[in-house]
């Protein structure tokens, strides 16, 4: 079971959304000047539909996405957890950053709204960066999924 540390509700990971970012721990990428190295150890509370459904009753008001941020030791947990929000709050989209360079085949893209691949790597930036490796990905009426990186840049 994957565990998360902490959350927050933030208007810059994902384009046009209110989003309640949650900060999953256990993190295997390891990537090194990561700004959040924390998230490597296996700290925090278990993240089950139960705390799924604390946090939307916290914080649904405030937000229209919600954003597992991490998740790579158990990809497949996260895509059960974002099935359960479409299914359960079909209200929210759904996004994940996950610091892999591919999804992986355990996982249905389908069931997000938004994918950010790629792991930081410090010389090339972040998103906001036009060198950047990394990608967010956001899926279309037709299923299909578009690079949105872009929106990133100033």
């Amino acid at each position: 079971m994957l565990k998360f540390v902490n959350t927050g509700v933030v208007f810059q990971e994902i384009p046009d959304e209110t989003t309640l970012s949650i900060n999953i721990s256990n993190c295997p990428c390891h990537c090194p000047g990561c700004h959040s190295q924390y998230l490597a150890e296996d700290i925090g509370e278990p993240l089950s539909e139960d705390a799924l459904d604390q946090l939307v009753d916290e914080y649904g008001k405030d937000i229209t996405c919600i954003a597992f941020m991490g998740g790579d030791a158990d990809p497949e947990y996260v895509n059960r957890l974002a099935c359960y929000i479409h299914s359960a709050y079909p209200q929210f989209a759904v996004a994940w950053y996950s610091g892999r360079i591919r999804v992986s085949s355990l996982v249905n893209k389908a069931d997000f709204d938004y994918i950010k691949i790629g792991p930081y790597i410090a010389h090339l930036g972040a998103l906001k960066s036009k060198t950047t490796n990394q990608r967010l990905y956001k899926r279309q009426p037709d299923g299909t999924f578009v690079d949105i990186t872009s929106r990133f840049w100033k």
